[in-house]
């Protein structure tokens, strides 16, 4: 039977996959963070990396860290690891502009805040690295204001595949400081349909946005 500290750290590390902040390669926090953010001891904490060690989804590599593997992201909450960008981008269009609308018609004053949050720290970013580690955040937050846990789960599944080797070289390949300021220009177009709770232009700035990242990354799909 998992121990409680165990439970807590798996959806910890679950959670950060789902939100873009971990992918596989990406280190962990480190065991004082964890025991912070855990509220456990560390010894507890080291108990339950040893048995995420023991089943692959971690290495520790003593003076470096611990890592996320592959493996993390295999399970069944997880986008197979053969999808391509093109699969991607047919989801997130399927799946993304729905999301907003609900999101501008049931999001609390608190989820806004939280979006307009990441949408600024966005576009203060001056990486790739930066900006893509907000932009998944933004998106999340956008489909977790839709207050729909089966939406959520479903677009948590379709997000770990911007963890893919293949979605993040893409990317990286295609992404220039003016395409990166093109985006932010959008996300803030589908973040004020939010703040004016009007459902339809929510809708179709997201449908729009997508559509302009899919033509940036594909040609079209």
């Amino acid at each position: 039977m998992k121990t409680t500290v165990e439970q807590s750290l798996r959806a910890l590390l679950s959670d950060k996959t789902a939100n873009g902040e971990l992918g596989p390669g990406s280190r962990l926090p480190t065991e004082r963070t964890l025991v912070e953010q855990l509220e456990a001891p560390r010894s507890a904490v080291r108990r339950a990396l040893d048995v995420l060690e023991s089943e692959g989804l971690v290495t520790r590599h003593v003076g470096r860290g611990t890592f996320l593997t592959e493996s993390a992201r295999t399970g069944a909450d997880a986008a197979p690891p053969d999808t391509s960008p093109v699969e991607i981008m047919q989801v997130r269009v399927v799946i993304e502009p729905p999301v907003a609308m609900l999101a501008a018609r049931l999001a609390t004053q608190a989820d806004l805040d939280q979006i307009v949050k990441h949408l600024q720290a966005g576009g203060t970013s001056n990486t790739f690295e930066d900006f893509e580690h907000w932009d998944a955040k933004l998106h999340r937050a956008i489909a977790h204001a839709a207050h729909n846990g089966l939406l959520l789960s479903m677009f948590d599944v379709m997000n770990t595949a911007r963890t893919l080797p293949v979605w993040g070289t893409l990317k990286r390949r295609t992404s220039t400081p003016e395409r990166r300021a093109c985006y932010h220009q959008e996300h803030e177009a589908i973040v004020a349909a939010l703040v004016d709770r009007d459902p339809q232009e929510a809708e179709r700035t997201m449908r729009a946005h997508l559509n302009h990242v899919a033509e940036n990354l594909l040609g079209r799909i």
